[in-house]
């Protein structure tokens, strides 16, 4: 869907509510190129925001009443309640953002004492870990930013977009994703510090190669998978590294001093966790350097170091990611390749000459299905805006 068309949504809305809505908005998703289980542990990442994302068209109400409909989950029909009622709807009921973000907001001090009516339609595969969830809880920030004629600062949205999704809905997550999708802009990756929460823009300049994300459509739940688990993990390592040294999280370290200060986690899996999340953030900045002088070489390189460790040491990519990304590997031409976002399924990354894009995807996929039995899909990548509203819809 491109945003210039928003003619289905628009009808929908009208068929659901009765009613014209008054605003557009579009909030992306978001791919990670390197820096993976970091956020969650003081260190760096380096996501692009996707022109693929979340679209809704909206309008304010008079009472105290919000209704919804979704494109994507027509059998739901129109969900419904008040502003008031914080009451968590079944599990993977999308109504729960909705109501995440609404409470986050309340809690700020922001006050929204009438209700609205939402219709949206996302393209982001849902469950492949293109932080489809960020995007419908920013999505939701600006709608509301837009229809209360609130002045949020971008920050507030982010952060009530992650409290919504580690409070209400339930998943331990770190802040890249909310904070990409809300700082996103064309053609540049996000450098982020997660533990200062300083970043800069790093243009993003591939030449003669292109990124191809590599959906295994395999769907996975953050909230059943191992992801809390692996929180957990690298918190418990993190408290037995304290017991000497004075750092607050495991991005604060770099491998030097890990591998002096290794013999104090005893558990060789927490030991595996932890070298990950200090290991990796070590190779995120110095991914970020390298693309800015150009060297997609070396930057390949990375991204496959990046893969291995999260397979070796974090044990988050599994049969399907590991097909893909080796079979992307082993194609020639192509510069690195790895998993990206949470793992346990969903997608992966590939740094791919433009030329032989038909026939990556062509080889790549017909390795995947011959061992996994069935078809991953395939997505070219194009760097958008953040979370925004579009414009009024025009009579």
């Amino acid at each position: 869907m491109k945003k210039q068309d928003l003619s289905q949504i628009i009808t929908a809305f009208q068929t659901q509510f009765n009613t014209r809505p008054s605003d557009m908005f579009f909030s992306p998703g978001r791919v990670n190129l390197i820096g993976e289980h970091t956020d969650y542990n003081g260190g760096h990442v380096f996501p692009i925001t996707l022109t693929l994302g979340t679209y809704g068209v909206a309008r304010r109400r008079k009472d105290q009443l919000v209704r919804l409909y979704s494109l994507n989950f027509p059998e739901l029909g129109v969900i419904s309640f008040e502003i008031s009622d914080t009451t968590k709807l079944p599990e993977h009921n999308w109504a729960n953002f909705v109501k995440g973000v609404i409470k986050s907001l309340t809690e700020l001090g922001y006050v929204i004492d009438y209700g609205f009516d939402l219709a949206i339609d996302g393209d982001i595969p849902i469950a492949a870990g293109l932080s489809s969830s960020a995007s419908l809880e920013l999505l939701i920030g600006v709608v509301i930013q837009r229809l209360f004629d609130f002045k949020i600062p971008r920050l507030q949205l982010v952060m009530a977009g992650h409290q919504a999704e580690n409070d209400f809905i339930g998943v331990n997550t770190g802040l890249m994703d909310q904070f990409s999708v809300g700082f996103g802009a064309p053609n540049t990756a996000i450098f982020l510090d997660t533990n200062t929460l300083g970043y800069r823009l790093v243009p993003v300049i591939l030449h003669d190669y292109e990124i191809i994300i590599m959906n295994t459509n395999k769907p996975r739940s953050l909230v059943t998978s191992k992801y809390n688990e692996r929180v957990r993990e690298t918190q418990q390592a993190l408290q037995a590294l304290q017991t000497e040294l004075p750092i607050e999280s495991l991005g604060d370290i770099d491998m030097t001093t890990f591998t002096s200060h290794q013999k104090l986690i005893k558990d060789p899996l927490l030991l595996k966790r932890a070298r990950h999340a200090v290991s990796e953030n070590q190779r995120t900045i110095k991914a970020v350097k390298q693309l800015a002088q150009g060297d997609l070489i070396e930057f390949g390189m990375l991204l496959n170091q990046s893969h291995a460790s999260l397979r070796d040491d974090y044990d988050v990519t599994g049969i399907e990611l590991d097909t893909l990304v080796t079979a992307a590997q082993e194609f020639p031409g192509v510069l690195g390749a790895r998993m990206t976002g949470a793992g346990f399924g969903g997608c992966a990354i590939a740094l791919v000459p433009k030329k032989s894009r038909a026939r990556f995807e062509q080889q790549v996929g017909a390795r995947f299905h011959q061992v996994v039995g069935y078809d991953a899909s395939f997505y070219d990548v194009e760097i958008g805006p953040g979370a925004q509203w579009i414009g009024p819809v025009k009579d």
